[in-house]
């Protein structure tokens, strides 16, 4: 234990298998973590196994996937900043020594820089693996601008919700979606719409968490003029809009990409107060075994919210 682990491993686009990997000698501020459970990211995850992911320094196959698992620390070293039995988020790990890691989390050990921790108050849930999704919830919001709150989020799935209870937890307001996918348009306690059959014209604040390309002119259609879009997905394809419809509305159009620190202790502080409840949101679980079928329904089944895998089997 400590130089090898059992991981995910897409070995090529389409390609899975759980494995044995190497792992790197613990440097002084490194951790030694036992991972309990690992979420797959409908996103990120989706865009390396289909082999879709734009080129980044680091991107090769065959790769370890992964930034959304909890464990514990089992090893510390001596510059670290944790101790062993602390219960830990890992937003993904220094790597390994025979197969890329991007971002590395989804395996039974992994060494990580102990600064990259992020400690949790009690034992590893598995619902805690949500913690890097509601910060992205979080860092999208402050991208509105300063205390503004959306008041339409595009997408049903599960960062959508978590932005709309983040958004209700901060600002107390209740917000409205559009989704397409009949399975996802029951919400409970929210206004769910498509972009025809919702009759509004004046939303000031837009958070698109959809993916689709065509999205800006829908949403700019619905906007009142001098309102914000802030674009949250993660769009493969080349975005277009037209401008002469956001031009007269003199919409604003932000970009949020990954969450920062402070967003990820506003996110850890409001799941500690019970301000947000995250255990509705994990719909599926498998033990890490059965990786693949996981993985598969992950991406494929519209009504997985949160798919969890199980380490403690090995």
């Amino acid at each position: 234990m400590g130089q090898a682990s059992t991981a995910v491993v897409f070995e090529s686009p389409g390609k899975l298998s759980v494995r044995q990997v190497s792992l790197p000698n613990i440097d002084d501020d490194d951790c030694l973590v036992e991972v309990s459970y690992s979420g797959i990211s409908t996103g990120t995850e989706r865009l390396l196994w289909d082999g879709s992911m734009p080129a980044f320094p680091g991107l090769q196959y065959p790769l370890v996937p992964g930034y959304e698992s909890v464990g514990r620390v089992i090893e510390a070293g001596p510059d670290a900043n944790l101790l062993p039995s602390q219960a830990v988020f890992i937003p993904g790990s220094r790597g390994f020594t025979d197969v890329a890691g991007v971002f590395g989390g989804a395996a039974k050990y992994l060494v990580v820089p102990s600064k990259r921790l992020i400690p949790l108050p009690a034992n590893p849930q598995d619902s805690s693996v949500l913690l890097a999704l509601a910060a992205t919830a979080v860092h999208a919001i402050r991208r509105c601008g300063t205390n503004l709150a959306p008041e339409l989020v595009i997408g049903n799935g599960v960062l959508g919700r978590l932005i709309a209870r983040c958004s209700n937890a901060l600002f107390d307001n209740k917000v409205t979606f559009w989704e397409t996918d009949p399975s996802r348009q029951n919400n409970e306690g929210f206004s769910v719409y498509t972009e025809s059959t919702d009759d509004r014209r004046d939303y000031r604040v837009v958070i698109d968490v959809s993916g689709d390309h065509r999205i800006i002119d829908q949403a700019v259609a619905h906007m009142a003029s001098g309102a914000t879009l802030v674009l949250a997905g993660f769009y493969h394809d080349t975005l277009h809009f037209e401008f002469a419809q956001a031009f007269m509305r003199e919409v604003s159009i932000n970009v949020a990409s990954e969450w920062q620190h402070d967003d990820i202790q506003t996110a850890a502080n409001l799941i500690a107060q019970r301000s947000i409840v995250l255990d509705d949101l994990v719909t599926h679980r498998y033990p890490a075994t059965e990786a693949a079928t996981a993985y598969h329904e992950a991406f494929n089944n519209p009504n997985c919210l949160k798919t969890i895998l199980d380490w403690s089997v090995l």
